[in-house]
């Protein structure tokens, strides 16, 4: 999921603040059936949710502002949003573009937006936690002198199942997912995953054999299935949509830091006589700490009115919900109408979406229309995501920094923490720009520069073996670009892609796919290296990248600034 992998654990898949107070959007123009205007006693007035064009299709920057919004303490200063409205191509076959009704400007305090978003984030930050350990905890577990245990000397299968345990694990947990997401909801799906997180690490730490250690491992993988697959569902649907971008790649940023705890945790432990269990006992209270903080959250709102439009319940006692979680989730007071007003414009919007369809939707549903398309985009993203190859690039990670002359190179450790490091800085840029250049640019450009990337490096195997330099740089442009892209981007669009009704089980059939197609290209891996070479794999996956290139041209569109509920009627139709 926007996930991570690295050097020594490449089971795994890799995984808009400003200055001003006033964050800019550019938005682009659907058609002209989109834009009214009223003319009355020759004064032009706005539709307030609607923006209209001008001649050249152009608009000069419109303020979008509630009259009957009331002040705040300066402590809980809120920031207003300002829209300007700008032609933007989208993709796909049609050349007409999409745009927001920008239909409210959002208000909202940062103090109330931070804790929704950190404790399902840190099912994130456990994720790349446990691939971080895991690279240090192989190694404590194989040494006769320092495992603490008899069992120590493991065959190449059973450290497989260690390693890639949570990873099988993480699969059957999307599967899961798809069961119960929409029936149980966000909320309880992370406080789920927390106790499975707890849980697996206790059983794992405490291991006194290796089929204890391989179910605690597969335990804390469900763990993983449930979390990569709640965390972004919660983000994207509980926070304002101006900074809903920002929000859900900070959650790529957080499975990098966790990576680089574990590195570090591991690093510290590894000299230690059963320093294994700690680095995996280490986890179980930052999962106690998420289960914690979840419980504390309100229910999205989102789905509380999925669930009143499906007749799961009183549909006023699920509204009235509905309007509380939303305040709270705002920072505003119990009931306040602005967010009661919110509600009713989502439940007009679900109400016409759904008034011709049953109640709940089924499993071929997700393959069908609109549900299909949005699978085909946020699908096909984490399957690319996967598919070109990042955990094979960070295999020669370690000979390509030591050819180089790095001094760290022999050092397996330093190398993942440096590289480990390097991610976090390039995600930082993807967090920053999301939401101000969009998800398409970062998307073309990061994928042009891995395609380049692969290209050198498959140049250096075949005749440019004595510029070491070209490797190391081909080596970092591919991790970098790989993280102001694939990396948080994908997760980002599968968050917001799907449909309300299908996005529970959508977002679950996309984290299948991730830890489907994860797995196939880490067995194929060595068989393909055998065969084909080092040059010629790299250039396998260059071509890969270049069709995936095509893809995100021609199919994925853009969001940025867009409601959820505008993506479904204006992208999704």
């Amino acid at each position: 999921m926007a996930s991570s992998s690295t050097l020594s654990y490449s089971c795994f898949p890799q995984m808009a603040s400003s200055s001003t107070p006033l964050i800019n959007f550019k938005l682009s123009l659907f058609n002209s059936l989109h834009h009214q205007r009223t003319i009355n006693n020759s004064k032009t007035t706005i539709n307030p949710r609607l923006i209209s064009s001008s001649i050249n299709n152009h608009l000069s920057t419109t303020r979008v502002t509630y009259p009957l919004l009331t002040s705040h303490p300066l402590h809980n200063r809120r920031f207003n949003v300002r829209f300007q409205a700008q032609k933007e191509y989208s993709a796909g076959n049609s050349s007409e573009s999409v745009a927001s009704d920008a239909t409210s400007q959002e208000e909202f305090s940062w103090s109330s937006v931070i804790l929704p978003f950190v404790f399902p984030a840190l099912g994130g930050l456990l994720f790349g936690y446990d691939i971080g350990a895991t690279s240090g905890a192989t190694i404590s577990l194989q040494s006769p002198e320092l495992s603490g245990i008899a069992w120590s000397n493991l065959s190449s299968i059973q450290l497989g199942l260690v390693v890639s345990g949570s990873l099988y694990g993480a699969l059957f947990g999307s599967l899961l997912a798809f069961a119960i997401a929409d029936f149980i909801g966000r909320k309880r799906q992370l406080i789920g995953a927390a106790l499975l997180y707890l849980l697996g690490s206790a059983i794992t730490a405490t291991a006194p054999e290796l089929g204890v250690l391989l179910a605690g491992r597969l335990i804390y993988g469900l763990g993983i299935g449930l979390a990569m697959h709640g965390a972004p569902l919660y983000i994207a649907e509980t926070c304002p949509s101006q900074i809903r971008g920002t929000l859900v790649s900070l959650k790529e940023l957080f499975i990098v830091l966790g990576i680089l705890v574990g590195y570090f945790v591991g690093s510290f432990q590894i000299s230690t006589v059963g320093g294994w269990r700690f680095m995996y006992g280490f986890s179980a209270p930052l999962a106690v700490l998420m289960g914690l903080g979840m419980w504390t959250l309100p229910a999205s709102p989102r789905w509380l009115l999925l669930k009143a439009v499906q007749g799961k319940g009183s549909f006023q006692d699920l509204k009235e919900k509905a309007i509380v979680s939303l305040s709270k989730l705002r920072g505003r007071p119990p009931g306040d109408k602005e967010s009661e007003k919110q509600i009713e414009e989502s439940l007009v919007s679900l109400k016409s979406a759904y008034a011709d369809q049953e109640s709940e939707a089924n499993f071929l549903e997700v393959f069908q229309g609109p549900n299909l398309k949005a699978f085909i985009i946020g699908g096909g993203l984490v399957l690319f995501q996967q598919i070109t190859g990042q955990p094979s690039v960070l295999y020669y990670a370690g000979p390509i920094l030591q050819s180089a002359g790095f001094s760290a190179a022999a050092d397996a450790a330093k190398v993942s923490v440096v590289i480990g490091l390097f991610k976090l800085v390039m995600t930082s840029v993807a967090v920053l720009k999301v939401d101000d250049l969009g998800r398409r640019p970062l998307l073309i450009g990061g994928v042009s520069g891995i395609a380049l990337s692969l290209v050198l490096l498959s140049a250096y195997y075949k005749f440019l073996g004595g510029l070491p330099i070209v490797a190391v740089g081909a080596l970092l442009l591919y991790v970098g670009c790989y993280q102001i892209s694939f990396g948080p981007i994908s997760w980002l669009m599968v968050s917001e892609i799907f449909p309300l009704r299908t996005r529970g089980r959508g977002i679950s059939m996309a984290v299948l796919t991730n830890f489907a197609s994860n797995a196939v290209v880490t067995f194929a891996f060595s068989p393909l290296k055998e065969y084909l070479g080092a040059e010629n794999l790299f250039l396998l996956f260059a071509a890969i990248a270049l069709v995936s290139l095509v893809f995100i041209i021609t199919s994925v569109p853009e969001t940025k600034g867009l409601s959820l509920e505008d993506i479904e009627s204006k992208i999704l139709k």
